[in-house]
């Protein structure tokens, strides 16, 4: 998904944006409404995408741990997945909204 579909998405409910990176990469700024899931929590990204009404966008800093949690998912019978295009490193280039805790 690209970044600038995302933003216009940001506080529907039916779109679930899952950070996959770890905790103090999420910390140091994420998208608004993001929930921090590491990617090796599989059983647990697979409850929280569950729940989801529609759908579930995967980011991690590069890429390549958003593409294992996806595998994941999908292996789970997810089908509504997609990736952050650029990822969070795309997403900081194009000076989009971030939340820091």
């Amino acid at each position: 998904m690209k970044p600038e579909t995302l933003l216009q998405r940001l506080g529907d409910e039916e779109t679930l944006v899952i950070d996959v990176r770890l905790r103090f990469e999420f910390r140091a700024g994420h998208i608004p409404g993001a929930v921090n899931i590491p990617w090796w929590r599989g059983g647990l990204l697979a409850e929280a995408v569950a729940g989801a009404k529609g759908s579930v966008v995967l980011t991690c800093e590069h890429g390549p741990r958003a593409w294992l949690a996806a595998g994941l998912l999908l292996l789970r019978g997810q089908t509504d997945v997609s990736l952050l295009s650029g990822h969070m490193r795309g997403w900081r280039r194009k000076r989009l909204p971030l939340v820091k805790e």
